[in-house]
């Protein structure tokens, strides 16, 4: 099983760990809740590195990744700035969500999931050695997210040094690059946060200078439930190479315009484009008492709509929440039931996110 460079931290912090994707990665660090809230209320600390960081660089890049991504790089054309889309197969279904970074002049990065890492890597290379594109996967880099509404604050106690001014300012979805930090504004959580890439060789001083300035360490059972109340899709349950973008709460990533753009997967995504018929992506909060997990049937006046493909119990809420993929004739406000353990509890349809993020001041 893979570890990341700061896996002896997790253990020396008595972290839980459990296997994630072929990782070995702390699971919380005594406990889950504590962790949750103090994202929700202050600042934590995420070891990110198990997902990947792939370097494109070639005269043809743009026009790789115009041809790749549903949403289209052209609209981010200075340099610094980011951009949140999905990659499909020929069948317009989702082989990963992912962010695409412009670096420089023919360069961009891409973060990928750590789950598809190695098959998002194979997908890009067949295609860009046609657009004289070298694509460089940065095993040499480690990535630690920042969340809360009290980041900015925290940052000035950590290694950041004369970077922190410039940080700071940063604009959601924008990146900065300097003295080998790559720091985003954007996160996991729906709280306002930082990504910072680094060498890997300086990660474990980073890390231990988040420790030391009081920042929490927060595990993956945390950064479940904080996604989910964000109403943020997980890749491998809220979707997959069986579902398409617009099923899947994403059509909003995909780019229609230019016609002329033909994106990998658009000819099919386009017999489904404003179908009535499409199912749909849907929030439900528990009326009743219990858990709502994945796969849960979903049901409205006895027929089947759909499942749950994430579900869990809201700290922040202190009720149960999920995501749900149902057929369309439920809308905001209407009742259904999820059969849990042989009984039908009542949810309420509601737009996530469940719970908004808050900016610190």
């Amino acid at each position: 099983m893979k570890k990341t460079i700061l896996h002896p931290n997790h253990v020396n912090l008595g972290a839980t760990m459990v296997p994630f994707g072929g990782w070995d990665m702390p699971l919380h660090y005594g406990s889950q809740l504590r962790e949750h809230l103090v994202v929700r209320e202050d600042c934590g600390a995420f070891d990110v590195s198990h997902m990947g960081i792939f370097d494109l660089t070639g005269p043809g890049v743009d026009d790789l990744l115009r041809l790749l991504l549903a949403n289209d790089v052209a609209k981010i054309p200075q340099i610094g700035q980011g951009q949140y889309t999905v990659m499909l197969n020929e069948r317009g279904h989702c082989v990963d969500d992912l962010i695409a970074y412009r670096l420089g002049e023919a360069f961009f990065s891409l973060v990928v999931n750590a789950g598809t890492l190695e098959k998002d890597l194979a997908w890009i290379r067949i295609h860009a050695a046609a657009y004289g594109v070298e694509v460089n996967w940065r095993k040499d880099m480690a990535m630690i997210a920042l969340q809360g509404p009290q980041v900015a604050k925290r940052l000035q106690h950590c290694l950041l040094g004369e970077l922190e001014d410039r940080i700071v300012a940063l604009k959601p979805f924008h990146i900065l690059v300097a003295d080998g930090w790559r720091v985003a504004r954007t996160g996991y959580t729906g709280e306002d946060g930082f990504e910072i890439m680094v060498d890997a060789d300086r990660a474990v001083a980073l890390w231990d200078g988040l420790m030391r300035a009081g920042i929490a360490p927060i595990g993956l059972g945390a950064r479940d439930t904080l996604r989910l109340e964000a109403g943020l899709n997980l890749y491998g349950q809220d979707m997959d190479e069986q579902t398409n973008p617009l099923e899947s709460g994403l059509g909003w990533l995909v780019a229609w315009e230019p016609k002329t753009r033909d994106f990998i997967g658009r000819r099919m995504l386009e017999t489904h484009h404003g179908q009535a018929t499409n199912r749909q992506r849907h929030g439900l909060i528990l009326r009743d008492k219990g858990v709502l997990r994945n796969h849960q049937e979903v049901f409205k006046d006895g027929r089947r709509m759909g499942e749950i493909t994430s579900g869990g119990y809201s700290p922040s809420l202190q009720k149960g929440i999920a995501l749900a993929r149902l057929e369309p004739g439920l809308r905001v406000g209407d009742t259904c039931e999820v059969m849990v353990r042989g009984r039908g509890l009542v949810a309420e349809v509601v737009r996530p996110p469940f719970v908004a993020g808050r900016k610190g001041g």
